[in-house]
């Protein structure tokens, strides 16, 4: 018996190798599942995930070529991978786009100013915030439609231009004017940058979103999908209910109240809370949406 264990742990547990696991690699190993988590996220969020399904469902096949050696199909394989990684590209193309404009809002010297509460570093002011409040309850009483989108760090430039161009400062008069029933311009969303209206009857695109409920319609759609593309906040005024919802980072709540709008508008008030996370009472509304 003692033989027999000698032999074991001489042609097993002698020759079996146990890396030396230094600080470093642990905190590479923790990065990189970081790294992998949040591409999943970002993915099952996107019409990527129907893709990357797609694409696991061809890895399984060509894995059931190899195991029985089907040689025909292993060739076509490997003759295609540079083709297929170049279409992969092509494909993932929007969602590509996305994920680095999501990872350039990530200013790490945004934070680093010691004059936070000065009129320079003021996106836009008290007014303006309870011009937009007023106006968005004022129509949503009245169930007038109306789809509102203000400006951060990322300019709108290409969806400005998809509008009319208007040069405007913010007021409650001037934002149920321009939505009111049968005028030019109620058709659309407008952008606001800063404290002025620079455009109106702008396009939207509409989220790609798998989860988005049945009920929410075009301008909802709308709203969620330009918080997916962009780190704007999108204020959601319902024809049908009037209820004003809320999209920020691809999130949105609706049947929000004029407390929580006001409180919305004032975290994004100032340029240096760019990197602080969305966190005002995020998930205890009441109807938040994916």
């Amino acid at each position: 018996m003692e033989q027999w264990i000698k032999s074991f742990f001489d042609n097993y547990i002698n020759v079996m190798y146990f890396p030396t696991v230094h600080l470093t690699d642990v905190i590479e190993i923790c990065i990189v599942a970081v790294i992998v988590y949040k591409i999943m996220l970002w993915i099952k969020n996107t019409k990527a995930w129907m893709l990357l399904r797609g694409i696991i469902m061809l890895g399984v096949f060509i894995l059931i070529a190899a195991i029985f050696k089907m040689h025909t199909i292993l060739f076509l394989a490997r003759e295609s991978i540079n083709v297929l990684a170049i279409g992969a590209v092509v494909v993932f193309q929007p969602e590509l786009r996305r994920a680095l404009e999501k990872l350039g809002e990530k200013n790490l010297l945004s934070n680093i100013n010691l004059f936070d509460r000065n009129k320079d570093n003021q996106r836009f002011s008290d007014e303006t915030i309870e011009g937009i409040v007023k106006a968005c309850f004022e129509m949503g009483s009245v169930c007038t439609g109306a789809l509102i989108v203000i400006e951060r760090a990322i300019r709108l430039t290409e969806y400005e231009m998809t509008g009319i161009e208007l040069d405007c400062k913010v007021s409650p008069q001037i934002l149920i004017n321009i939505f009111e029933h049968n005028t030019p311009l109620h058709d659309g969303a407008i952008i606001i940058r800063g404290d002025r209206i620079i455009s109106a009857t702008c396009y939207l695109p509409l989220s790609d979103n798998m989860q988005i409920s049945k009920d929410l319609g075009t301008r909802h759609r709308a709203a969620l999908g330009m918080s997916e593309v962009s780190d704007a906040l999108v204020i959601a005024v319902s024809e049908e209910t009037g209820q004003v919802s809320v999209a920020v980072g691809g999130r949105l709540t609706q049947g929000v109240t004029p407390e929580y709008l006001m409180e919305c508008l004032g975290q994004f008030q100032y340029r240096t809370s760019e990197l602080k996370k969305f966190t005002i009472r995020k998930g205890r509304q009441k109807n938040e949406k994916v």
